[in-house]
């Protein structure tokens, strides 16, 4: 089986095992719903920053291409450590548009700099 999916399902069953683990612990009365909502969603902020962490690395090398994904990690790192540290630390109202707000800023990034780049190559030939 591929590397890449082996990593995917046990990312996605981690996330669903951490679900229904605080979900278990609620009913018991150990956390809050709050606490709950806080924990799965920041965790997807963590799985975001860990694709992000790996595209520099999975892909064919070439000299624009591998800036290009370089930019790419990077933005969704940083874009998904601070969804998940708003999801962590912040209330729930300003983590969801602020988290909602890194991921966007993070892909606007990405897309951004893929077009200066194909702007830049079009004004080459």
């Amino acid at each position: 089986m591929n590397k890449e999916l082996i990593a995917g399902l046990a990312w996605g069953g981690g996330v669903v095992a951490l679900a229904l683990g605080a979900t278990l612990a609620r009913k018991m009365g150990y956390v809050e719903a709050d606490t709950v909502t806080r924990v799965v969603i920041g965790t997807n902020g963590l799985m975001m920053a860990w694709y992000g962490n790996r595209i520099p690395k999975d892909f064919v090398p070439s000299a624009q291409a591998s800036r290009a994904r370089r930019v790419a990690g990077w933005s969704l790192v940083l874009g998904g450590l601070t969804y998940a540290g708003l999801f962590a630390f912040a209330p729930l109202p300003v983590a969801v548009w602020g988290g909602s707000g890194a991921v966007l800023a993070g892909i606007a990034v990405t897309i951004g700099y893929c077009m200066s780049l194909q702007s830049k190559r079009a004004s080459r030939t």
